[in-house]
């Protein structure tokens, strides 16, 4: 019962800060506030980790003094908790947002922990083997946290506006690259709104040949090349030849 209140209280938080972050950008917050989500996705990480920390804790010692439970009512909870955590991870399963994404991890959890109570509850109506129970539950805790270890690690990284995606990285460079009138660029920044949300800042040297009528037809056209990744926010800022940038 704890550890469902537990569940109620982070998944609502989660929600809620979810719906905050869809605001628009205002004065004070002109990003807006995606990073909220991100927020929801850490407390959510951080429930997990503590709930599997429990269920190692009460588990391990079962393996030396395991019950036998009540299989009748662990195989109807069991089925009840199935369709009604599965429904809500399959709904959450095509989310893209770090919060979204541990949310899922959350449900999954306890799917499977309800999967492994009916697994348990069917065999020990034919076989004593009440030992079978703190077995599982081992098994599915360690699985569930590695993976939101992991989670957590990508939330950390986004928080401290590290590189979202790699490959995305290597394809805006070679984009810039593939721009003749482009001598050169530095200062390019990819960072993350929330892990869907991206944005993206570059400083890009200019070739001498190119006249302050065509930065204005190079700009459109840097828009468009660049239109093809999706970014919330481009920030670009065009130096001329043997320009200083103030920001070296």
């Amino acid at each position: 019962a704890v550890h469902d209140l537990g569940d109620s209280l982070s998944i609502g938080l989660a929600w809620i800060l979810a719906k905050l972050g869809n605001r628009p950008a205002s004065q004070n917050f002109s990003y807006g506030y995606k990073r909220l989500s991100l927020l929801g996705s850490l407390i959510n990480g951080i429930v997990l980790i503590a709930g599997s920390a429990w269920v190692l804790y009460q588990s391990i010692p079962r393996l030396s003094d395991p019950e036998m439970p009540v299989t009748e009512g662990m195989l109807a909870l069991s089925i009840f908790g199935i369709a009604v955590n599965g429904f809500a991870a399959f709904k959450l399963s095509k989310g893209k947002t770090m919060n979204e994404k541990v949310l899922n991890w959350h449900l999954l959890e306890d799917v499977l922990g309800w999967v492994a109570v009916f697994v348990v509850s069917i065999v020990l109506m034919f076989v004593e083997w009440p030992i079978l129970d703190p077995i599982l539950a081992i098994g599915f805790t360690l699985f569930i946290l590695f993976n939101v270890l992991r989670n957590v690690g990508s939330t950390l990284k986004l928080f401290l506006q590290g590189v979202p995606d790699k490959n995305l990285a290597k394809k805006i460079e070679s984009k810039l690259k593939s721009i003749p009138e482009f001598q050169s660029f530095h200062h390019l920044h990819l960072w993350s709104l929330d892990g869907e949300h991206h944005v993206l800042t570059v400083h890009i040297e200019l070739n001498a040949s190119v006249s302050l009528e065509d930065q204005r037809t190079l700009k459109q056209r840097l828009s468009q090349e660049l239109s093809e990744f999706d970014l919330s926010h481009t920030t670009v800022e065009f130096e001329l030849d043997n320009e200083h940038c103030r920001d070296q």
